[in-house]
């Protein structure tokens, strides 16, 4: 696996490095594609970055370190993020949180035994009036009544059995967040 010299990501670096006089400033996106690759922010990615940019990897490293949406630690395929402030808790995010992690049988931060599913509970992801809600991938997952576990059971399923399919799930969800927003018009 690499970033550099793979045609899978050329396009987008490439994009990145255009946008940005200096070519140090993509260095956030490039820590993106190297966790889409990786699944963290591993030693590899953070020399593949810095030779792309070409600073030193210890400038990348502090970057990486510095901001929460990087992981440097592994995490599963699907990292799923849900919110759990006040808001959220009030419509019901701590009980849905707990039973996400009951039914998959991991603790908060776990991953699950088969590598396809990690857990953590995050602070406002800003959709307090659809809670309970998530983060995948740094998705929005989000219903207008709030997501149920009988959503997340249908999810897991279909994750495990290949057959998920992210981006077509997000758009189901976002369109019904979107005829429940029309009807405020």
């Amino acid at each position: 696996m690499a970033i550099i010299d793979n045609p899978k990501y050329a396009d987008r670096i490439a994009w990145h490095l255009s946008k940005y006089p200096d070519k140090r400033s993509a260095v956030m996106p490039l820590l993106y594609i190297a966790q889409e690759e990786y699944g963290w922010i591993n030693d590899e990615a953070v020399n593949e970055v810095a030779q792309i940019i070409e600073i030193d990897p210890t400038q990348v490293r502090s970057i990486a370190g510095f901001y929460t949406m990087y992981s440097e630690k592994p995490k599963g395929k699907y990292w799923l993020q849900v919110c759990t402030d006040l808001a959220c808790a009030l419509r019901g995010a701590d009980e849905f949180h707990h039973e996400l992690l009951h039914e998959l049988h991991i603790e908060e931060g776990g991953t699950t035994a088969d590598g396809m599913f990690t857990v953590e509970h995050v602070m406002c992801l800003g959709a307090c009036d659809r809670a309970p809600m998530l983060q995948c991938n740094f998705h929005m997952v989000e219903k207008p009544s709030g997501l149920t576990m009988d959503d997340m059971r249908v999810f897991i399923e279909k994750a495990r059995s290949g057959e998920a399919d992210l981006q077509a799930l997000i758009a189901e969800w976002r369109s019904l967040v979107n005829e429940h927003l029309k009807s405020f018009e």
